[in-house]
């Protein structure tokens, strides 16, 4: 083992990871724009962010499977466990709230980096966030069908991003 790898312990090392993902997705968004244009930046963001979704959540589901009678709270449960794996918790602080017996709950997003960093790169105004993209990869992983709607969006200048999901 060199002393760079000793230097990292093995939570430190992930977190770099997602880190340095983010920053290849970020790059990659920002020339993606300035070759072929903020249109097909955006819908390319959203075509592969719903694919790296749903990979991640299916291989997820293989361990941690997501039953047919699964509740908001269990759905709501593993989609913050996804988010987790595929962000670090200073990069996006999301919160399931409002159980409603009807199958339906919201997602509350506080903090996300992207926003952050879309607006320094002065390009925020033009973005479209893949949220919806992203969760429908997570849904189709872990085998779960639901609507998903936007109610508020930090982009948009609310203060969190705010989903409401259902279940099927």
């Amino acid at each position: 083992m060199t002393d760079t790898a000793r230097d990292f312990p093995l939570s430190k090392e992930i977190a770099l990871l997602r880190q340095a993902w983010w920053l290849h997705d970020a790059r990659w968004y920002q020339a993606v724009k300035t070759r072929f244009g903020q249109e097909a930046a955006n819908e390319l963001n959203a075509e592969v962010m719903q694919f790296v979704a749903r990979r991640v959540a299916t291989v997820y589901a293989r361990q941690h499977p997501t039953g047919p009678e699964a509740t908001p709270k269990d759905v709501a449960t593993t989609l913050e466990a996804l988010a987790r794996l595929m962000f670090t918790r200073s990069m996006v602080h999301l919160e399931s709230t409002e159980f409603d017996p009807n199958g339906t709950w919201e997602t509350v997003v506080s903090e996300h980096f992207a926003l952050r960093m879309l607006k320094a790169s002065r390009s925020l105004d033009d973005y479209q966030c893949p949220c919806l993209e992203l969760r429908a990869g997570w849904f189709q992983g872990i085998g779960v069908q639901a609507t998903d709607e936007v109610i508020e969006c930090m982009r948009e200048g609310a203060s969190v991003c705010r989903f409401r999901a259902c279940l099927k």
